[in-house]
């Protein structure tokens, strides 16, 4: 699933390609909005929040004298979970993945945005973002990120793994399976240690959100450095690699949710990472 540095890096681009133009076509291709026409409605602006996509747009001016003039504002939310994306394509150009794959097609006078295979995709008043994307917990690549914040929810739960609790979404927004990887190793912590017991768990949310922060621009994805010198990873996808610190083997394990469910690989040094 696309870490919160891919969504930001998702939203810039779409932002660039779409924002302050007018929709001259759309077509969802999801049951519920099927017969949905965006047509003549404007793109304001294209908005990351954690893992989600919030595209929102401003309506038609309505014309009848005794009407308000305000424009109505929609947003466009998408989540992209395993498999989706969305491409951006010269008007009318040629797709690059299967046409049935599409769920969401905007076009614009300088640009085609489709949305493929997407996990999540719906159309809100604008101002009911908070039923979508309200229990989310601050977004560490956000304007409204509180470390505070973060820090009181993850210790509301003291007993579950740190693991599974950076991977929360309630609990601070845009942490996905890598980053909660490295940033348990660069504390030196097991991802199967409850919250309660990390000893610096300050630490350990703010190695994510330096990790998330560096990842912003073009390159391949690294944890190690200047993505130029040293793209790569600590221990992420490195199972039976020497570490690059102690030399023992990394290993993969699995890591469940406190009710047994939601198994996800986790990857760590054992000298590095004792395990609790």
């Amino acid at each position: 699933m696309p870490e919160g540095d891919s969504i930001w890096r998702a939203a810039h681009r779409l932002n660039e390609a779409l924002a302050g133009q007018v929709i001259t076509a759309s077509d969802f291709r999801v049951p519920r909005f099927a017969t949905l026409n965006l047509a003549g409605w404007t793109m304001t602006e294209v908005v990351p929040k954690g893992k989600h996509l919030l595209m929102r747009l401003a309506g038609p001016v309505d014309e009848d004298p005794g009407a308000s003039r305000k424009p109505r504002a929609l947003t466009i939310h998408s989540h992209l979970k395993m498999e989706g994306n969305w491409m951006i394509y010269p008007p009318g150009g040629r797709w690059t993945k299967p046409g049935h794959t599409a769920r969401c097609v905007l076009r614009t006078s300088v640009a085609d945005a489709v949305g493929f295979s997407l996990g999540i995709l719906e159309v809100v008043p604008t101002a009911e973002e908070a039923k979508i994307v309200g229990h989310l917990g601050p977004d560490l690549l956000g304007p409204d990120w509180d470390e505070e914040e973060a820090l009181r929810r993850l210790r509301a739960e003291p007993d579950v793994t740190v693991g599974f609790a950076l991977l929360d979404q309630r609990k601070l927004a845009g942490i996905g399976n890598i980053y909660r990887c490295e940033a348990c190793y660069l504390s030196g912590i097991h991802p199967a240690l409850p919250v309660g017991e990390v000893p610096d768990l300050a630490k350990t949310v703010n190695d994510a959100k330096r990790l998330l922060g560096e990842n912003l621009g073009p390159g391949r994805r690294s944890t190690l450095g200047p993505r130029a010198l040293r793209p790569g990873y600590w221990v992420y996808g490195r199972e039976r690699q020497p570490c690059r610190r102690c030399g023992a083997t990394i290993r993969r394990g699995l890591l469940a949710g406190p009710d047994g469910t939601e198994e996800r690989d986790i990857y760590f040094c054992p000298r590095c990472q004792p395990a609790p």
